[in-house]
């Protein structure tokens, strides 16, 4: 059974290294962001399946943290294709632009 797990493992990596160079050639900054998701997203299954194959359990609390980054870079750059180039965040301010107090 590790034998499938690390073989699995193994694919999922190498699909998420084709996809990655597809990906980083994009014209935009969407395609980027993509990017970023699809290695947080293939990271978090290669961790939780060599996980499993080797007992070693916090490999499971890595890849939650890895997922969580992804998600955080996904709002982030949502967040930031809002704003015109060069204007600074101000933490005061909602996301709908207006003034928190």
């Amino acid at each position: 059974m590790t034998e499938f797990l690390l073989g699995a493992a193994a694919f999922v990596l190498g699909t998420v290294a084709l996809g990655l160079v597809r990906l980083l050639r994009g014209p935009g900054n969407a395609d980027r962001m993509l990017a970023a998701q699809l290695l947080g997203t293939g990271g978090v299954a290669v961790l939780l399946l060599l996980g499993v194959a080797s007992g070693v359990r916090a490999t499971a609390d890595i890849a939650l943290v890895l997922a969580l980054l992804a998600a955080f870079a996904s709002v982030a750059f949502v967040t930031g294709a809002n704003r015109p180039d060069g204007e600074p965040v101000d933490a005061r301010e909602g996301l709908d632009g207006q003034d928190a107090g």
